[in-house]
């Protein structure tokens, strides 16, 4: 896999080809160039595809929504001798891959592990999305206890460590990642997350517990509390035991982050705050109501809280957005 010196997402989509040519367009310029790989189109159906990747150092993520279609990587591509090995998730739609005379039928959210050195297809029955995490051999293969048997392995959606693989891996082809200590880090994590879903040696199994499980913990607490930080009775107990540990251990995580979780917490409803005050649509809702709306129970402490932030207040920042 050649190493990217930007490692900004990439985003093709078909919407932006014109319907007549997509089809060509996409296996010639996108299959053939990108991807290695032919690309078949079910008959009688509107092609559409959407592609994200981003190449980070030791890692491909890539993120791909498709119509029923039959992608192959037949014998005149592994010709190039990339011998990758791919992690790939389906999200939504009906999917089976093959390879090693072998078929894995996967349901939404299970996985299998496939090699780029081998011939391999492909068959998506209805349109959905599909997750991939592409990983050079000579990293992964000391990591897993035998790579070659984890190949074409039905992993199902109910492995721990997949669960947490997803949710720390989804938020990657957004997240900045601005410098290249951080993205050292954020790839060990996905490695070691990667090889604990496969099978682990014993050594790699420790260090990924160490790293890469805990900063998936972390990271799945904190999408957690972004996403329902409206709500008045969020409590550090109730997060922890979404996600099967103790509040103690939880704490711990945010601790080692050099926040904590009330902290975190707070800054979340700020932030939600200070975008509907500048939102057009909450224009005529009361500042105390917008308080209300982000999770806050009192009126003073949220707006003492708001100018320590931000060093204005509510209605501040409201009349500072509505002159433009």
């Amino acid at each position: 896999m050649t190493e990217a010196i930007d490692f900004a997402t990439v985003r093709f989509s078909t919407d932006d080809l014109p319907e007549k040519d997509r089809v060509a367009m996409w296996r010639e310029q996108y299959g053939y160039a990108v991807l290695g790989v032919d690309i078949e189109p079910a008959e009688d159906t509107l092609f559409q595809a959407a592609h994200a990747s981003r190449h980070l150092p030791g890692l491909n993520l890539q993120l791909g929504t498709l119509s029923a279609a039959r992608i192959t990587r037949t014998r005149k591509f592994i010709a190039d001798g990339n011998d990758d090995l791919a992690l790939v998730v389906n999200l939504t739609g009906a999917v089976a891959l093959s390879a090693r005379g072998r078929e894995v039928v996967l349901r939404e959210r299970d996985a299998v592990l496939m090699s780029s050195a081998e011939v391999t297809a492909f068959h998506r029955f209805s349109p959905g999305r599909t997750f991939g995490l592409q990983i050079p051999r000579s990293m992964l293969s000391p990591l897993v206890t035998d790579i070659d048997a984890a190949v074409m392995r039905h992993i199902t959606r109910r492995s721990e460590a997949l669960k947490l693989l997803i949710g720390y891996s989804s938020t990657l082809l957004d997240d900045g990642l601005t410098t290249s200590g951080l993205r050292r880090l954020v790839v060990s994590h996905i490695h070691d997350l990667v090889a604990l879903t496969l099978g682990a040696t014993r050594d790699a199994a420790g260090a990924a517990q160490d790293r890469g499980v805990r900063a998936a913990r972390l990271t799945a607490a904190k999408t957690y509390i972004t996403e329902n930080s409206d709500r008045r009775d969020i409590s550090i107990g109730a997060v922890a035991a979404r996600l099967g540990v103790s509040p103690r251990y939880l704490q711990m995580l945010f601790e080692a982050d050099g926040s904590t979780f009330s902290a975190f917490l707070l800054i979340q409803r700020l932030t939600r705050a200070h975008w509907m005050l500048r939102a057009p649509q909450f224009d005529r809702r009361a500042v105390s109501a917008i308080a209300y709306d982000a999770g806050f129970g009192d009126l003073s402490y949220f707006n003492h809280c708001f100018r320590r932030l931000y060093g204005l207040t509510p209605t501040d920042i409201r009349q500072t957005a509505r002159r433009g």
